[in-house]
């Protein structure tokens, strides 16, 4: 089995890391997600780090991340690197290994430092903290800074930005980011980025406000755009669920 290996040059002990990353991940650390993929917090080298063990893809995929893409442990890794040039937050990077068999891609592990958070979007979705207005407002201001610089976070949700409170307010940082875009976002483009959040209309009509506010746009439309954003999203995914429902009960 044949692998590729790229490590941030702060951080050259962890090439022998990486390298024996499969049997560190086995025998080490504490789960805190496992779903397609699986993360954990692992101590390496004196440091609290997140360890990313992606699924290993179907055979068409395997070829394709060989020859024809970057995996997705690859993408974070850049993408991670990019951001960081960009002074967005985003737990540090570390390194990416890709196993190979047969030319294939097999196994593929992405580290990063552990960033502590007080809590997530998805917090602030479900919970409704007590300074929910003022939080919202600071997302919409970090969102808006986000696209001032050409950063599309394919998988913008509220378990992929994680929150900590400062003297200041309110900081913000991204994690899942392997899929990214980078590009010039104008005008009200930027507001369909919030309909994966789930959000109610008082929320988003909050988010919106503030949005427009520092992107100087019409308050009345982006209002209008982010409400029709998000209930285009709903609507195609309760579409999908239904035809996964006849399916499932024609089987």
């Amino acid at each position: 089995m044949s692998f590729k290996i790229e490590v941030n040059p702060d951080y050259p002990a962890f090439t022998s890391v990486l390298e024996n990353i499969k049997s560190l991940f086995l025998q080490k650390g504490e789960t805190i997600h496992k779903a397609r993929n699986e993360l954990k917090i692992i101590e390496l080298e004196g440091r609290q780090c997140v360890v990313k063990a992606f699924k290993v893809p179907n055979v068409i995929n395997q070829f394709a991340y060989a020859y024809l893409r970057d995996s997705k442990a690859c993408k974070s890794f850049h993408n991670a690197s990019r951001l960081t040039a960009l002074k967005v937050e985003t737990p540090e990077p570390i390194g990416y290994i890709e196993f190979y068999e047969n030319g294939l891609l097999q196994e593929s592990f992405f580290i990063s430092r552990y960033a502590p958070y007080d809590f997530t979007m998805a917090h602030v979705r479900d919970e409704d903290p007590e300074d929910k207005e003022g939080i919202l407002k600071a997302f919409a201001d970090f969102s808006h800074d986000l696209h001032r610089k050409g950063v599309w976070h394919v998988d913008y949700s509220g378990g992929n930005i994680l929150i900590n409170r400062t003297d200041e307010g309110y900081t913000f940082s991204l994690v899942d980011i392997n899929r990214m875009q980078f590009f010039q976002i104008n005008g009200l483009k930027g507001l369909e980025n919030f309909n994966k959040m789930w959000f109610d209309e008082k929320a988003l009509i909050t988010i919106a406000k503030q949005y427009a506010k520092r992107a100087n746009l019409d308050e009345k439309q982006a209002i209008e755009e982010i409400l029709e954003q998000d209930k285009k999203l709903k609507a195609h995914v309760l579409r999908r669920r239904k035809i996964k429902a006849f399916f499932k009960g024609h089987n």
